[in-house]
C-alpha cells in the first residue's frame, strides 16, 4: 500500500493536522508538533493530545502513515557547545512530544559543521546526539533526512547517513527519510531509469531499505549536483514526473509516508491524485 500526503498545517493546534490531511485526500501526512522556529514553546495540553489521537482514528491515520518533522533550529552536529546542548535538549523534547501523541518516528535534518569542524567530526556529534536522545526516550525512531548539501550541511551523501547509523547503538530506533529534491541536488541522478536503478541500488548497498521510514516527494528548482535546496511542484522543476511514476510503481516504497513538501499548497490535492493514479 502506498501512503501519499503532504506536510500540513497545525494552525490552531496539532489536533487539526489530521483534519487538514483528510481535506486534501491524503493517506499520509507530516506535521510540526511545535513552532519550528522557536526554541521554547508551551507543552501539549491534554486536549491537544486527546483530540489529535481521536482525529487520527476518525480519519484512519496510523503512526506508520505520519512523519513528524523537528524544528529547523536544531543542529545535532553543532561545533558550538551551547548550540549543541540547546539542540540536544530540544530534540529530546521533540521525541517526547511524538511519544505523547502516540507517534513512532521523528524526521530531522542531521546538522551542519558551520565550517568549524570536519564532516567526520560533525557526523560523530550527530550520532552522539541521537544516542543521548534514544537513551532518554522510549519508542520513537530517529529518522535522518538526507540533505542537498547546501552551505555546511552534512547528510548529502548516502555514506554520511550510513556513518551515523553505524555509530548509533540501538539500530531499532534509527531510520532515514529520502527527499527527492535533496538527493538530486546532492548529486544523485534520478531522471532516467538507469539513474533511478543505480541510485537505489547504491542506497540499498550503503544504507539498506530496512532503514527507510519515509520519503519527501519534491521536484527541484536547481539542477543535478547543484547543492541548492529549492523545492518545486511536481513536474514543474528539473526532475520531471518520470521519477515519481517509478517510485509509485515500486513496492520498495510501500508502507511508508510519502510526503509532499512542494511550494504551492493549492496543488496538493491535484498532486496527490496524480501520484495515486500512477499507483492504482
Amino acid at each position: 500500500m502506498k501512503y501519499t500526503g503532504a506536510h500540513v498545517s497545525v494552525g490552531g493546534g496539532v489536533e487539526n493536522a489530521p483534519i487538514n490531511a483528510h481535506k486534501i485526500g491524503a493517506t499520509a501526512f507530516a506535521l510540526f508538533t511545535k513552532n519550528q522556529r522557536q526554541w521554547a514553546v508551551p507543552p501539549l495540553t491534554e486536549a491537544n493530545i486527546t483530540e489529535f489521537k481521536e482525529n487520527c482514528e476518525k480519519f484512519g491515520y496510523e503512526p506508520k502513515q505520519i512523519l513528524p518533522h523537528d524544528s529547523y533550529l536544531i543542529n545535532l552536529g553543532s561545533p558550538d557547545i551551547e548550540g549543541l546542548q540547546k539542540s540536544r535538549l530540544a530534540f529530546i523534547d521533540e521525541m517526547e512530544r511524538c511519544e505523547i501523541l502516540g507517534l513512532d518516528r521523528l524526521n530531522f535534518h542531521p546538522g551542519a559543521h558551520l565550517n568549524k569542524i570536519s564532516e567526520k567530526e560533525c557526523l560523530k556529534l550527530v550520532a552522539e546526539s541521537i544516542n543521548i536522545a534514544i537513551d532518554q526516550t522510549k519508542n520513537v525512531i530517529a529518522v535522518i533526512e538526507n540533505t542537498a548539501g547546501q552551505g555546511s550541511n552534512i547528510g548529502y551523501r548516502f555514506e554520511h547517513l550510513a556513518e551515523i547509523i553505524e555509530q548509533v547503538d540501538n539500530k531499532g530506533r534509527i531510520g532515514v527519510c529520502i527527499d527527492t529534491c535533496h538527493a538530486f541536488a546532492g548529486g544523485y541522478e534520478l531522471r532516467t531509469q538507469e539513474g533511478f536503478e543505480k541510485t537505489f541500488a547504491d542506497f540499498d548497498k550503503i544504507i539498506g531499505f530496512q532503514y527507510l521510514k519515509g520519503m519527501h516527494f519534491n521536484d527541484s528548482v536547481k539542477g543535478l549536483a547543484s547543492r541548492v535546496d529549492r523545492h518545486a511542484s511536481l513536474g514543474k522543476g528539473t526532475l520531471g514526473l518520470d521519477l515519481f511514476k517509478r517510485l509509485m510503481k515500486d513496492s520498495r516504497f510501500d508502507e511508508i509516508p510519502l510526503i509532499l513538501e512542494t511550494p504551492d499548497e493549492t496543488l496538493w490535492i491535484t498532486e496527490i491524485e496524480m501520484l495515486n493514479s500512477y499507483y492504482f
